[in-house]
């Protein structure tokens, strides 16, 4: 199986003196380890670092960034030039033995591996301990009171792993020193980028433990060396400060404001007890720590940060915990995490389940059932879902108002825990209204997505009700479908604007054939292919079942959750249900397609939508064959639209005969403008600008 290209990803900042033999032990460091890349990442420095950099020549690629955003800003730049590569993160002091990059990337090519990390040595040779057990207010106590080497001997009272033996051997430490770490693309994919709030220490340390919250690994390799040079810390009272405010934001981000306010009295004890101990020049930084620790800004202002933008609260019109995360107002606020604090709001849904009137309604009970008891978990540096406790009474105003007012306390007092204070309020399911109208914020945005008095399991009078208000109160509407926009348009006038969906460029990347899952390359070609839920009231069964009829020598693969009559597919030896798959493996899946389809049912539903998979399709280079929606008309050339069941049986041969109406390299430069990062700045834009 062939593995990603690597990419050296060096930061610097005012590295000139250090920066050209930082690259000189590259080539030897790289023998063995295959197709690399280097890319320097200058924090604009105000040396010569940048003209070492030019001056080592063409196979040194310079980003720079214009700004000294921190150490995670400059991570952050080298992995995104570095799209499709692992990544090995290096300070511009760390000097690389040969051969250790091999060795690295054996390691994490390990299952359940997602970062590997070096023995570090100092200058003179000595050992660098630089493996760490997690943080917390009993090992920040213990370190205090004992020293650091002392409470390392003992587990629970240290953090440092100071047994000399133990970096004799591999490992799996709960995180290490930052200096040098492989990180694998699987693991970015799966994760995201580093959180540039901690702007110097501690964001490698945040890192390493969200990458555990993911369930990878470190691996710890002692035959890969390094030397790293360090020093600068312990010399530079702002320097140890920074190191010390950063110790307590991190507990306060991955365990709340009470056990980060419990981290930050045993951290000022350490600096307390040591000023007081050392004295004079020695305790200079220890003091200038304690009296920063007791007035500490939630997060540091650099010089020219912008303002602080405002947070989001997004009423989803989907669960987190159980929905394909590729729907729109997920990946918008996935986006918007990046730069802002951004809380989920679970669907709180439209009807109760019941026999009769809804497909499996017990399991659908159970799985809300389940999700409500997370109730809130933090999902990225920045984010969080919370599922609140729903009374589902939609159809009297007493129902709504008690659902509203639960609902809304669960809320408010979610968002006074986060310091979400007067936030942007998304609504994509007209059923938060009653829950948002009285709440305090920003602006009003209501995401179109979809026409959901549509639904057929709704109430559609009171959905219908619902949507009007939102239509006419929010401070803008967002549509997906320009035929839903311009139907609604005497409700909302000027305040409506179009905002079409986006795709993942960066994760729907079409996979090699030897790399696709075991399960999809067990099942014969060509494949006729779907990813997505397989709802009854949007996908048409009828013609699935006609596709695996009238194409016996062809397979049919779906892969989704399922809420209609699976059996009457699955019965046909040449349909495969695989069920639901997760997000991250999804690209994968669909790279083993020969033709991909939309079956859908021709319904008020599908008249106003917009598929997201159809840019996820695309994106892949697939040829695509759909059932007719409106917003298909602005695919004339990429997609092949067909009218009747014939026709879409017909154009799959075609498809199947000819391939995609343009070459996969045009359908996938088709969307360069359409990524969902720049769907999300298109929204923050709006939302931002209304008035205070």
């Amino acid at each position: 199986m062939s593995v990603p290209t690597l990419a050296v990803v060096i930061v610097t900042y005012d590295s000139g003196q250090i920066i050209e033999e930082c690259l000189a032990s590259l080539g030897p460091a790289l023998e063995g380890a295959g197709p690399a890349r280097t890319i320097v990442v200058d924090n604009d420095s105000r040396d010569d670092t940048v003209d070492k950099v030019r001056a080592a020549g063409p196979g040194v690629e310079l980003v720079r960034t214009g700004r000294n955003g921190g150490f995670a800003a400059g991570v952050n730049a080298g992995i995104t030039a570095a799209a499709g590569c692992d990544v090995l993160v290096l300070n511009a002091d760390i000097r690389l033995r040969p051969g250790s990059v091999r060795l690295l990337r054996e390691r994490l090519g390990e299952p359940g591996v997602g970062i590997a990390v070096p023995r570090l040595t100092h200058a003179d040779g000595t050992l660098q301990l630089s493996l760490r057990r997690r943080p917390t207010v009993l090992r920040a106590v213990g370190e205090a009171l004992l020293g650091g080497l002392r409470a390392g001997r003992y587990a629970p009272l240290g953090e440092l792993v100071v047994d000399p033996r133990a970096y004799d051997r591999p490992a799996t430490p709960d995180w290490a020193t930052g200096a040098a770490w492989m990180v694998s693309r699987a693991c970015v994919d799966a994760v995201g980028l580093l959180d540039e709030r901690y702007f110097l220490y501690s964001e490698e340390t945040e890192y390493m433990l969200r990458i555990g919250d993911h369930g990878f690994t470190i691996a710890y390799e002692p035959r890969a060396r390094a030397v790293h040079l360090g020093g600068e810390q312990a010399n530079s009272s702002p320097l140890w400060t920074l190191a010390a405010l950063n110790r307590v934001r991190l507990h306060r981000e991955r365990h709340g404001r009470a056990r980060g306010q419990l981290m930050r009295l045993a951290v000022a004890l350490n600096e307390g007890l040591r000023a007081v101990s050392r004295g004079g020049r020695a305790g200079t930084r220890h003091r200038h720590a304690l009296r920063a620790l007791a007035t500490m800004a939630e997060w540091p202002t650099l010089p020219g940060d912008p303002p602080e933008p405002p947070p989001y609260v997004c009423f989803s019109a989907q669960d987190w915990w159980y929905h394909n995360r590729s729907h729109s107002d997920f990946q918008l606020m996935r986006h918007l995490a990046g730069t802002r604090k951004v809380l989920i709001v679970n669907s709180i849904g439209m009807r109760m389940p019941a026999p009769g009137r809804t497909t499996f309604p017990l399991r659908r009970i159970l799985r809300k059932l389940r999700s409500v008891a997370k109730f809130v978990r933090r999902v990225g540096p920045r984010s969080w879902v919370m599922s609140p406790l729903p009374v589902p009474l939609y159809g009297t105003p007493q129902g709504r108002a008690l659902n509203a007012w639960l609902v809304r306390t669960q809320v408010r007092a979610v968002c006074a825990l986060l310091g979400l204070h007067r936030p942007v309020i998304m609504v994509t399911i007209p059923t938060a209204w009653d829950a948002v109208r009285p709440m305090s914020r920003r602006a009003l945005i209501f995401n179109r997505s979809d026409r959901h008095s549509a639904f057929p399991e709704s109430d559609r009078a009171t959905i219908e009700a619902l949507e009007r208000r939102l239509l006419e109160r929010a401070d803008h509407v967002v549509y997906a479908s320009r035929t839903l926009m311009s139907e609604e348009a005497p409700l909302t006038g000027t305040r409506a604007h179009f905002l079409d969906h986006g795709v993942d460029l960066e994760h729907f990347v079409p996979v090699p054939p030897e790399r696709q899952p075991r399960d999809l390359r067990d099942i014969p070609g060509p494949r006729i292919g779907f990813f997505g839920a397989l709802d009854d009231f949007v996908v048409d069964f009828e013609l699935l079942e006609r596709v695996a009829v009238e194409l016996p020598r062809a397979s049919l693969v779906l892969i989704g959750d399922a809420n209609g009559d699976i059996g009457r597919l699955t019965k046909h030896p040449n349909v495969h249900w695989l069920g639901f798959r997760p997000y991250s493996v999804i690209p994968a899946y669909g790279s083993g397609f020969d033709v991909a389809i939309m079956p859908w049912l021709d319904n008020d539903w599908i008249k106003h939508a917009n598929p997201i998979k159809l840019k996820e399709f695309l994106a892949l280079g697939l040829p695509v064959v759909s059932t007719a929606f409106g917003e298909l008309a602005h695919y004339a050339g990429r997609v092949r639209a067909a009218a009747t069941h014939e026709e879409f049986v017909a154009a799959i041969r075609t498809s199947l005969a000819e391939g995609p109406p343009q070459p996969p390299e045009a359908l996938r430069a088709s969307l360069a403008e359409a990524s969902w990062a720049a769907r999300a700045a298109a929204l923050a834009a709006l939302a931002e600008r209304t008035r205070e």
